[in-house]
Parts: structure tokens; C-alpha cells; sequence
């Protein structure tokens, strides 16, 4: 993904540690207003991002546990007062209903309370889809928690209910919880490697995500992240973002170039759970499913009551982790004491179930005294992703060199690991090597080695806090950042989706889509061929909904096709986009002008036939008031009004309906 903003480039630093320089907005315009959906930790990450590194506000907060919903209220909103209508609600259907009333009775001139700008999506992930979903047709500025979502296709449900209709400009921005792109940290990193071409060309990079020992142990052996049926695999719950990271760095054109991206040819994935499961339980432990009750719990590692009673909270710690095992725990050490909130940590570390409990009962909640090797996990704990890309110049002209063709798009290799026994928990690491010297990494230092001089140069990037090495806040900054360059200064809502926040949609649907190829890659044990899998499982979902909605196009010009009553005398020219070449072409809403009068293109729609079938279409449409075109050739038809034949659907084509301005019909109805 190209974050190609020149306020996302920082400042160097050097061995003196110099900061790097964030662009933060000082606008004097009325404050951009919030609305934060899930009041769990992520929700009170970007809560806090906001209020501390932004313009903008939280104006509105909606979870379904009031507890969590009030507490995030009472920090980040209301504060001591109580909260007014329209800042507090239930759930996301609850908004939805508050706001569509709200817009219409502002719309009959009725005085109503502020909305929001922009919505914050920081659920659990097998939710997003349907809010997403469900909240486009408000057209909010949207940032959604990664992943976007849990499966492929609720991710392109997710791309095509934010689709603006064609040749209009899209509608509000979007964002996605992906913060590896705004740390100070990858900003300079991803600066080295592609702006300032330290090592030349890359030509290979390990990454790894040491994810923690007790951190696994917590999301996705006991969390709400352990089993894929009810989530989703660890690749994508913990790591998509990395994959994302790699693209980031490897496919996305030079900062300030329109050149195509560089995509990977082949994706190779193995990995397993290897560890925590019950052939791994010790001896001493028996058939004890619960820590609190079990023989081992002083000898072992995993005891929940070490993790959470004993490193956390009687450390003084009574958030994360330990307000995900019980939010109430937190308030309970301020009121009524640390020996009240260990009871109730413990009676709720206590909670078990057996074999006599329903299975859905089991799997609709964590349970964290539970016993590692006795859960129902079943998310990789250990898994390698391999990614590589061909040589892809650039098309020969401008007389460029075979070099310079190449430049940023050579051979090269990609690894990534995500490995839970780990020291590190969540800090990156790994290295980049490149045709004149080689980069070393982790989540605080960058060493750069130069093979010519011998010598290496170490960065140390400013650690500005918060989570993700100050990801969190500069993710956080840079949508707000967007918000007020559309809503306060007119930039063109694409304008400031590439500026401030860096990436597109379509980058996002990428990069998790490469999540889901390697997924089927290590199920499948075979390496999978990039291209022919985005054709066969995106790009062939998308044609067959465009031929879907081409069909009902036809059936509405069959039915509108007894309006048109005189022929259309000039030749209409009309053309076919393909991958190589733009032919010109009709849009929506171009004039075409007949000798009886002025006409419009009412609409434009790809459908797919075979050339032969085209031809024997177009004889028996007699040249219709819809006509199709060949890949390879710009046709010259008249066109008239007969009925409409259903069109083949084999191979692709472009048609046009072209209706009278302001024609009506019998019933005096305005087609156009």
C-alpha cells in the first residue's frame, strides 16, 4: 500500500535520536465529531488517540454492556456531566435509527442535535461486515479495527457497498485499523528503503511476529480469538497487518509515482498449532480443565492465576489484560480495594464448563482460568508465509533502460513468521536485503549496513508512545487529518484519502486477500499461482455481479424501450477498456446529438459474450438502444428502438443505454 502524503515522511533520525516530525493538524474549524462503536480495549485505544493527539472530539460511544459504554463515556465524553441524547447508545442499530430520524427531521427544517463526522469500528471482527454494511448508505468517514473482516466475502460485500455509483467520486473516506503504517518507526524504515534506496534494490526481507508466550495464551488459547470456526485463522485475527506491512514496503510504486503496483506471483504458506493442545498437558495436571483447582498450577507457566493475579494485578495493574477477564475489576481496586478486586478475579478465573455444556455455551465466550492444553483452540500457533515476485518492468518507451524499467519492480522474496513462544510480545523484527547493503530491524532501532564503505548506521526512531510504537495515534491522527481536509477545506474526498491517510480500499481488500491465499495455500499444502487465484476469487465474484446487475439493466431498457419513438440518425461512437489501453468511451450523463433532438447516456454497463455471439446479438437486435463492443475493436452503430434480445454473457462488453433528455412517456413520467 503506497502512503505516498509528504506529511507521512519523517524527518531522519540519527544516532543523537532525533524525533521524528508528525504533521498535526491546527485547524480553527469546528472540531471533528466521533462516534466510537465497541467500548472494549481497541475502542478505548483510538478513544484516547483521539483526545490526546487530534482536533477532533469523541462525540458518541455505543456498546451493548452498559458498563463498558459509561466508562468510556464518562473519560472521553460527557466526563462529569450526563450524557444528552444522541451520544450514548445500545448498539450500531440503535445509532443508525437515531440518525436516520435525526437527518430527516433536519431535512423538514426541524432544529436537531449535531451528528457525527466519522465513526470509529472497533467490534469483534466477525462483526464488522454487517456494520460496515449496514452504516454505508449514512456515508460517515469510516475506520474500521483490523481485520476488516473474517472471510473474503464479506470483505467484497464490504468494497461493494461503498462503491459510489458510477463516475461519481466516492462518497467518505475510509481507513482500516492497519497502525504499522503510522508509527514513527516503519514511517522512517519504509523513508530508507524506498525514498532513499540505502541497500538499492531490495531483493529479500525476513519479518517476524514474536506474538508473546502469555499473550497467546490469553487471545487466542482462552480469548475470544481461539477457534477459527467462530473467528477466523491467526493469520488474519493477529497478523494481517504484517502481510499488509510487507506489501507496504514491496509492492507499493516509489513515493510520488503512478508506476502499477508490483503484486507477488506465488503465495506459499505451513503451519500448525502445535503446542497448546492436550498431548502437550503435563502429568502432575490429571483431568484438570481449570487452573484454579489444578495440581500443576504452581509448577506451570500458564497458571492464569500468574498471569493475571500475580504479574498483573497485584503489580498495580488492573487493565489489559486483566479488565478483559472482568471490566469491572478495574473500578473495584479504586472502590473498594485490591483484596475485593483478587476475589473477583478469582471467582471469575474459577468459571469452567464440562462435557455436559452446549457446545454453543462454550464457544460464545473466552474463558481464561481455563487450562491451555484442555481448550478448544484451534488457531496456528507457529506459521511461516512465503511470498515471491517475478522480475515486472515497466512497458518499454520514454526510452528508458532495462534498469530503470525495473527499478522497484525486480525479482525478490518475502517471509513472514508468526510464532507465540516468544520473549518480545508484538515487537517486530527482522531484515532487508538488498543489492548494496542490508538493514537490520526491530521495534526501537534500525542498523543500515553499506557494502561499499564497510560501515553501518544506526536509527532510533522516536518513540512517541501509545500502542504499536505510536501507530495508534498516528493512524488516529492522519483519518482526522483526512476528515478536516474534506469536511472544513473541499479537498476532493480521493485527494485526501491518498494524502492523509496513504492507501485505498482496494488496498485493503489486497492485502486481505493475500491473508486468505495463504490460508488455502497451508490448508491445501500447495503454492498458490497470485494472479490466477484473484481471478478466480475476486476479480470473478465482482464480473459476476457486474453481469447480474447488466442483466437488470436490460430488463429495465426492454421495459423503457416502448418510449423511444424516434431513430437516432448520427453514428454513435462507443469503446472497451481493457488492461493495456483505454479506448474513449460514452459516460453516464454524456450528450449525443440526433437530428430530432438532444440525447443523454442514461447508463453503462459491462456484460461478456464471444465475438461470434456478439455478432449474432446485434443482428437480432437490429441495433438497439443498448449495444455491445468487442475487446479489440471501436464500433460505429446506429441505433435504434426495437424490444432488446438478452445479451450473451461469454466474454466482456460494454453497454450503452441512451434515452431522450427529458423524454416522457405516455404517463408523463420523467425518464431522465
Amino acid at each position: 500500500m503506497a502512503t505516498e502524503a509528504s506529511n507521512l515522511r519523517p524527518t531522519v533520525a540519527n544516532g543523537n535520536r532525533e524525533p521524528i516530525k508528525l504533521h498535526i493538524s491546527k485547524s480553527t474549524h469546528r472540531a471533528p465529531r466521533l462516534l466510537i462503536i465497541g467500548a472494549g480495549a481497541r475502542g478505548n485505544a483510538y478513544a484516547r488517540a483521539v483526545s490526546e493527539s487530534t482536533n477532533a472530539c469523541v462525540y458518541a460511544v455505543a456498546d451493548p454492556i452498559q458498563q463498558k459504554r459509561e466508562a468510556l463515556g464518562r473519560k472521553y465524553i460527557w466526563r462529569h456531566e450526563d450524557p444528552v441524547k444522541g451520544q450514548i447508545f445500545c448498539d450500531w442499530r440503535e445509532f443508525l435509527e437515531y440518525e436516520r430520524l435525526r437527518r430527516q427531521r433536519r431535512n423538514e427544517g426541524d432544529s436537531v442535535g449535531p451528528g457525527v463526522d466519522g465513526v470509529f469500528i472497533c467490534t469483534l471482527d466477525e462483526m464488522h461486515a454487517e456494520i460496515i454494511t449496514g452504516l454505508a448508505p449514512l456515508n460517515l468517514h469510516m475506520m474500521s479495527e483490523k481485520p476488516l473482516a473474517t472471510t473474503l466475502k464479506d470483505c467484497l460485500d464490504i468494497y461493494k457497498s461503498l462503491q459510489a455509483p458510477q463516475d461519481e467520486s466516492p462518497r467518505a473516506l475510509f481507513s482500516i485499523g492497519h497502525v504499522l503504517h503510522y508509527s514513527p518507526h516503519n514511517m522512517l524504515l519504509r523513508k530508507l528503503l524506498l525514498d532513499d534506496r540505502v541497500i538499492g534494490e531490495i531483493l529479500s526481507i525476513e519479518h517476524t511476529e514474536p506474538v508473546g508466550w502469555w499473550h497467546f495464551s490469553h487471545s487466542y488459547v482462552r480469548g475470544n480469538w481461539r477457534k477459527e470456526s467462530t473467528t477466523a485463522p491467526s493469520l488474519l485475527t493477529k497478523s494481517c497487518h504484517d502481510i499488509d506491512f510487507l506489501l507496504w514496503l514491496l509492492c507499493s510504486p516509489l513515493p510520488g509515482s503512478e508506476t502499477p503496483r508490483h503484486l507477488p506471483t506465488h503465495i506459499g504458506s505451513m503451519g500448525s498449532l502445535k503446542y497448546f493442545k492436550r498431548s502437550r498437558k503435563p502429568g502432575l495436571a490429571g483431568d484438570a480443565t481449570n487452573c484454579v483447582s489444578c495440581p500443576a498450577e504452581k509448577e506451570c507457566i500458564y497458571s492464569a492465576k500468574k498471569i493475571y493475579e500475580e504479574k498483573f494485578l497485584k503489580s498495580g495493574n488492573a487493565g489489559w489484560p486483566v479488565h478483559i477477564v472482568d471490566p469491572e475489576i478495574e473500578d473495584l481496586v479504586g472502590t473498594k480495594g485490591m483484596q475485593w478486586a483478587i476475589e473477583r478475579l478469582r471467582s471469575r478465573l474459577a468459571e469452567d464448563y464440562d462435557t455436559r455444556t452446549l457446545k454453543e455455551h462454550v464457544e460464545s465466550r473466552p474463558w481464561f482460568g481455563r487450562c491451555v492444553y484442555e481448550s478448544d483452540n484451534d488457531v496456528c500457533d507457529d506459521q511461516i508465509v512465503t511470498m515471491s515476485w517475478d522480475d515486472d518492468p515497466l512497458p518499454r518507451g520514454q526510452h528508458l533502460s532495462m534498469g530503470a524499467r525495473l527499478k522497484g519492480r525486480g525479482a525478490k522474496t518475502a517471509v513472514f513468521h508468526m510464532i507465540a513462544q516468544t520473549e518480545k510480545q508484538c515487537e517486530r523484527r527482522g531484515r532487508v536485503y538488498g543489492s548494496r547493503g542490508e538493514i537490520e530491524y526491530d521495534s526501537k532501532m534500525i542498523r543500515v549496513y553499506n557494502f561499499a564503505t564497510s560501515k553501518a548506521e544506526v536509527h532510533y526512531p522516536h518513540q512517541p508512545g501509545g500502542g504499536h510504537g505510536g501507530g495508534d495515534d498516528g493512524l488516529t491522527r492522519h483519518f482526522i487529518n483526512a476528515i478536516e481536509a474534506v469536511e472544513q477545506e473541499a479537498t476532493p474526498i480521493k485527494e485526501a484519502q491518498l494524502r492523509h491517510i496513504g492507501c485505498t480500499l482496494e488496498d485493503v481488500i489486497r492485502s486481505h486477500a493475500m491473508v486468505f491465499a495463504a490460508e488455502e495455500a497451508r490448508r491445501t499444502k500447495m503454492v498458490i499461482d497470485w494472479a490466477d487465484w484473484w481471478h478466480e476469487n475476486v476479480d470473478s465474484q465482482l464480473d459476476s455481479d457486474r453481469r447480474a446487475q447488466a442483466s437488470d439493466f436490460l430488463q429495465d431498457a426492454v421495459t423503457m424501450s416502448s418510449v423511444f419513438s424516434h431513430q437516432i440518425s448520427n453514428v454513435v461512437q462507443a469503446g472497451y477498456m481493457t488492461e493495456d489501453s483505454l479506448i474513449a468511451n460514452h459516460r453516464v450523463g454524456d450528450e449525443i446529438l440526433a437530428s430530432d433532438g438532444a440525447l443523454v447516456v442514461k447508463d453503462v454497463r459491462d456484460v461478456e459474450s464471444t465475438e461470434d455471439e456478439e455478432k449474432a446479438w446485434l443482428d437480432s437486435a437490429n441495433g438497439n438502444a443498448s449495444f455491445p463492443l468487442t475487446p479489440a475493436t471501436r464500433r460505429s452503430l446506429s441505433t435504434t428502438t426495437s424490444p432488446l434480445p438478452s445479451p450473451p454473457h461469454h466474454g466482456r462488453q460494454r453497454l450503452l443505454l441512451i434515452v431522450r433528455r427529458q423524454s416522457r412517456n405516455d404517463h408523463g413520467s420523467t425518464l431522465v
